[in-house]
């Protein structure tokens, strides 16, 4: 109470917890203020931020997409309107490192042109029909279906035979979307010539121009088919809608395939095939530079797969290696599905062939539910057989009815095809090719991007004429990333052959040989040895084999010869002592070069196993 107060009310006083309350309340509401500010600025540059960023992505996207659908605007050459344009061209069987070999000169300026990886690497199996539709789908071929040149589907009881029409070209057997039923889907009128599974009506649907096979078909012929696609009336002719030239492209060359098979891809007549199909990609070019096309029509080289060669010493016999009597179906070729009569019979005829595994390293063995290799991707389809027994490259593995393999080494047989692919898609000898060039790749001259597979090879096709790509299994999109330019210090290196390794079993067959006694069946039985350059598509059907004069395998030993005057116990000279004294030193001799051959091979062989 202040002094006179007469009240008896409370006064204010400097030192009252009401002034006190009074002032906290006025700091707290301060402090409020102030939060506030801070929360409503900062949630005001968090969106500032953010439209930002969104602002640059959309951009980017819209930068990408712009690119991605090069020109929407028609190109003109000076005579015709020309709207985006890509021509796609296969080399069944070439291999990558056949760039190497000096004998295409066209293609490694095109090279020199445009953006490459070193090589690309195909799908596994390394066969044509799958790679070809992986190429055209996008989708590996557990995804698209076609598992295999040959195959058996259990749903549908019936066989895929690449090399029978009446089979190969029913739709049911085809998956995915191939580029030409995407472009006429979007508007884009394709042409095909011979790409296989063209044919096949897939999704009721044909391209605008589509060509048969003919594996006889001269390589000029391609050329002048090729250029009068481009030659057909353009968008300023729009009268003879039915006639429009087509924006997409595709031709299929088996050239290289067919002579590989026949020869091998070291023959002197793979060489000459090599040779002409570069004159024909130079004829074609020539043909664009007289259109004044360029810089107009984009132009994508590819193969799809290479090429190993085999022979009769790099062969094993199936029944060899499992029970043949519990096998209902085989699929593949030179590797072997397999499919047993009885579920029960699976892991019997597993253990057999991995028991084969340890005395013959030559081949592998997978379950397809079990073990097979993740990068293989082929596992996820019901066509693809339970079993697998995948040579090594260059191998091949037969049945006794369509080639006896003791018989021909035992009359010197040559084995045809002599060259086989369908092994490991990431072997050196199965690597293939990509090269393109044109408006959509407006990269520097000799640019190199990373090796990739196969299965980006559609999205690539597709954004160079501005289609939208179905769903499939590639990661790549236009424009490419591009990680520096080809150097010629850096060059494939052309792969060597696989070197023949000796088996326990043949190390046994070769001693058993040399001494004078009689070898046992299950000694004589040689097992397969490793090729080098697959061949891969040739029509696997049973061969009548004859001699062949280049086969290169050793002519058989005779033994000591003797003249007739040195069978006489009673001259001198032609005792049994020195009969027999001779015939020692001459197995001895050989006995001694069997194992100088063994530890050479075994020396080569894991030298090759650590490089």
């Amino acid at each position: 109470m202040r002094d006179g107060s007469s009240t008896g009310e409370s006064s204010d006083r400097d030192d009252s917890d009401e002034l006190d309350r009074q002032h906290l309340m006025h700091v707290s509401g301060a402090k409020t203020t102030k939060q506030r500010r801070w929360r409503k600025w900062a949630f005001i540059y968090t969106t500032i931020a953010i439209t930002f960023a969104l602002l640059l992505a959309l951009a980017w996207k819209v930068s990408i997409d712009t690119k991605r659908s090069t020109a929407t605007q028609l190109r003109s050459n000076g005579t015709a309107l020309f709207a985006p344009t890509t021509l796609i061209i296969s080399l069944d069987g070439f291999r990558a490192d056949f760039l190497t070999r000096g004998l295409t000169p066209r293609l490694n300026a095109f090279i020199k042109e445009g953006v490459s990886p070193l090589y690309m690497t195909p799908s596994f199996p390394s066969v044509t029909f799958p790679n070809h539709y992986t190429l055209a789908t996008g989708l590996y071929p557990e995804s698209h279906g076609v598992v295999g040149n040959t195959f058996w589907d259990p749903a549908l009881q019936a066989e895929f035979y690449y090399t029978d029409p009446k089979r190969s070209l029913d739709p049911k057997w085809w998956g995915g979307e191939p580029f030409w039923v995407t472009a006429e889907l979007q508007g884009v009128r394709a042409a095909v010539h011979m790409w296989p599974g063209s044919e096949a009506h897939i999704h009721n649907m044909d391209p605008s121009f589509l060509d048969k096979y003919n594996g006889k078909e001269a390589l000029p012929k391609k050329v002048n088919r090729i250029l009068e696609f481009i030659d057909k009336p353009g968008l300023e002719n729009p009268q003879v809608e039915e006639q429009l030239r087509p924006q997409l492209i595709a031709a299929y060359v088996p050239n290289v395939d067919a002579i590989g098979h026949l020869y091998g891809p070291n023959s002197t007549e793979i060489q000459t095939t090599i040779s002409e199909v570069d004159a024909m990609l130079d004829q074609l070019f020539h043909g664009l530079e007289q259109r004044n096309l360029t810089d107009i029509i984009n132009v994508i080289i590819v193969s799809d797969h290479g090429m190993a060669t085999t022979d009769v010493s790099r062969m094993m016999q199936i029944e060899d290696l499992v029970d043949i009597t519990k096998v209902e179906h085989l699929d593949g070729w030179p590797l072997v599905g397999i499919r047993p009569k009885k579920p029960e019979d699976l892991q019997v005829l597993y253990e057999q062939a991995v028991k084969k595994v340890k005395t013959n390293s030559n081949f592998e063995v997978y379950l397809k539910d079990k073990d097979m290799p993740e990068r293989f991707h082929f596992s996820n389809n019901d066509r693809i057989a339970p079993l697998w027994i995948i040579p090594k490259t260059g191998w091949a593995i037969v049945e006794k009815a369509e080639f006896d393999i003791q018989e021909a080494k035992a009359k010197n047989i040559s084995y045809h095809p002599r060259g086989l692919h369908g092994y490991d898609h990431e072997h050196p000898l199965m690597r293939a090719i990509f090269v393109a060039r044109g408006p959509a790749f407006p990269h520097q001259p000799h640019s190199k991007v990373e090796t990739f597979q196969n299965i980006n090879v559609y999205n690539i096709l597709c954004d160079s004429i501005g289609m939208k790509p179905m769903p499939n299994n590639g990661t790549l999109r236009l424009p490419l990333q591009v990680v520096g330019l080809h150097d010629d210090e850096t060059v494939l290196e052309q792969p060597e052959d696989p070197v023949p390794t000796s088996t326990t079993e043949d190390i046994a067959t070769g001693m058993m040989s040399i001494l004078p006694i009689a070898a046992t069946p299950s000694t004589q039985q040689s097992t397969a040895s490793l090729g080098t350059d697959p061949v891969g598509d040739a029509p696997k059907q049973p061969t009548s084999p004859a001699k062949s004069e280049e086969s290169k395998e050793p002519q058989p030993s005779e033994g000591p010869q003797q003249d007739d005057s040195d069978k006489s116990h009673g001259n001198k000279g032609g005792s049994w002592w020195d009969t027999f004294k001779e015939t020692f030193d001459w197995a001895k001799d050989k006995f001694n070069e069997l194992v100088d051959t063994v530890i050479g091979s075994s020396s080569q062989t894991s030298g090759s196993a650590s490089s």
